[in-house]
């Protein structure tokens, strides 16, 4: 179920909210928490019914390894001294024997729904063999949800996880807002808040927050990116029309797609999570304002980088075995995020230039600062952009074909095709031209397409997002007024709808 859908909009928020907050108001608090797990299952069986058993059952398999995890770290008192130590060996062994179980079973899943058949093409290419593939159906937020219930296993390990309970515990795995497509969450700053019975009273003002961000979230991803993913995915299929000057429009425009997709998505889910009292945390922070590539990844996308920090560089040694190994940790990190993000030498490619440009602007960070803000953010965004050609092309081929088309496909503007321009088309604008007796003008869709391009990074660089809107909201008439006219002028665009860009991941 989309979050830009009529039936979520209509039928399932409402209808999640009203139960909810019915449960608190009789204080049924634990048929509240059933209550969000019910509908959390439902709004992910909707895409997909058959792998609906998939989740439930890694919900049950991994709360089963949390609970033996628990048991092996309590054991008696009686315990001879002599034998003491030796016990406590047995059970920090049998301990880490279950973490790893757990750890093995998740990703050994993950493996096989979203790499199995890569794996298998680059044995048959190497090997020249004839293996057969799978073609499985990558099951919806398998990655999201796979990292969560990993992160809370070695949590359990550490002994940093508290007493949970299995209603908790589902809930932390499956609420909605952030199932398919994150943030990833951690148990330390979920399960907390669905205890504490302050937040089971309804508050107003979390409810007009929640509703300011979903609907400036939702306007982002209908509004903005949509627009932007049709003239992409058109380029995409026609490289062999597209000029330089067109190609590189193209890439600018993923750039826009990409983010105003997967933050409108974040910031739609924050505002859910507000409608319910629960604070999601931020995931991205004006990241196309950053002027060079460690600025950039404290801002993009912060609970991957966050996670990938705790249980993979840490685990590594972190910066605590001298200054190379430090930069081989940070290098995996950001070659672990690319084969995280899909299976394809693109992605690997993709993460692997990631990797050495952030170790190298790392090593010479004093020297970078010094460079002029304006040039320094103007290469950190080519830097970004080219590495984007990797992340979006189907393969290292066409990667190459686009890369050779940005630096030297030519760059007369006559020369961008028509059909390209045509795709910045909205009704909205000709309606307007018609009103006005105008909707002649031949130059009109190459300017709108220019005006979308220029309202876009205005609202990127000189804008404050969503998170820093939440900060100082107060709600108002004229407020009120704009947030409708977007959700309706949102609501009737589902026409050109598109899923969101993550659920890929």
């Amino acid at each position: 179920m989309l979050f830009n859908s009529y039936i979520f909009i209509l039928l399932f928020l409402p209808l999640c909210l009203v139960g909810y907050w019915l449960c608190n108001a009789g204080r049924r608090y634990e048929w509240g928490k059933l209550w969000l797990v019910g509908m959390s299952l439902w709004f992910y069986g909707y895409f997909n019914i058959r792998y609906l058993p998939l989740i439930v059952l890694s919900v049950f398999g991994n709360y089963y390894l949390y609970r033996l995890l628990v048991s092996k770290s309590s054991g008696g008192t009686d315990t001879p001294a002599a034998d003491g130590q030796a016990a406590t060996d047995r059970q920090h062994s049998r301990r880490k024997l279950i973490l790893a179980a757990g750890v093995s079973a998740n990703l050994g899943v993950l493996f096989y729904y979203k790499y199995f058949d890569f794996f298998i093409e680059n044995v048959n290419a190497v090997f020249h063999a004839d293996l057969a593939l799978q073609h499985v159906l990558l099951p919806l937020g398998i990655s999201f949800f796979t990292f969560q219930q990993v992160g809370f296993l070695v949590d359990a390990y550490r002994g940093e996880v508290e007493e949970c309970e299995f209603l908790e515990y589902s809930l932390f795995v499956t609420f909605f807002p952030q199932l398919i497509a994150g943030p990833i969450v951690t148990h330390s700053e979920m399960i907390p808040q669905f205890r504490d019975l302050s937040k089971k009273r309804f508050d107003a003002d979390n409810m007009a927050k929640g509703c300011y961000a979903f609907v400036l979230g939702l306007s982002k991803k209908v509004l903005v990116a949509d627009i932007f993913g049709k003239a992409v995915a058109w380029g995409f299929g026609n490289l062999e029309q597209m000029n330089g000057l067109a190609t590189l429009w193209m890439m600018v425009s993923y750039m826009v797609q990409l983010y105003f997709d997967f933050s409108g998505y974040c910031d739609m889910a924050r505002g859910i999570g507000l409608m319910f009292n629960i604070d999601i945390p931020l995931n991205f922070n004006s990241p196309y304002k950053a002027v060079n590539l460690v600025d950039f990844w404290k801002r993009w996308h912060i609970t991957l980088n966050r996670f990938f920090t705790q249980y993979v560089y840490i685990p590594l040694g972190g910066n605590r075995k001298g200054v190379a190994r430090t930069y081989f940790n940070i290098f995996m990190i950001y070659l672990v995020s690319g084969i995280w993000h899909g299976a394809g030498w693109t992605f690997i490619l993709w993460g692997t230039l990631h990797g050495l440009v952030y170790v190298l602007t790392r090593q010479f960070l004093d020297s970078v600062e010094k460079v002029p803000k304006l040039l320094a953010w103007f290469g950190n965004m080519a830097f970004f952009l080219l590495s984007l050609v990797f992340f979006r092309a189907e393969n290292v081929p066409q990667a190459l074909t686009i890369l050779r088309g940005i630096f030297t496909g030519g760059y007369g503007l006559s020369a961008v095709p028509a059909a390209f321009v045509e795709q910045f088309r909205t009704p909205e604008f000709f309606y307007c031209l018609n009103a006005l007796g105008i909707d002649g003008v031949t130059v009109a869709p190459r300017l709108l397409m220019v005006g979308y391009m220029v309202i876009a990074w205005f609202m990127l660089l000189g804008c404050k997002n969503v998170n820093e809107k939440l900060q100082t909201f107060r709600p108002t008439f004229p407020k009120a007024v704009a947030m409708a006219v977007l959700f309706l002028w949102s609501l009737v665009s589902f026409s050109e709808v598109s899923t969101f860009l993550y659920f890929n991941f």
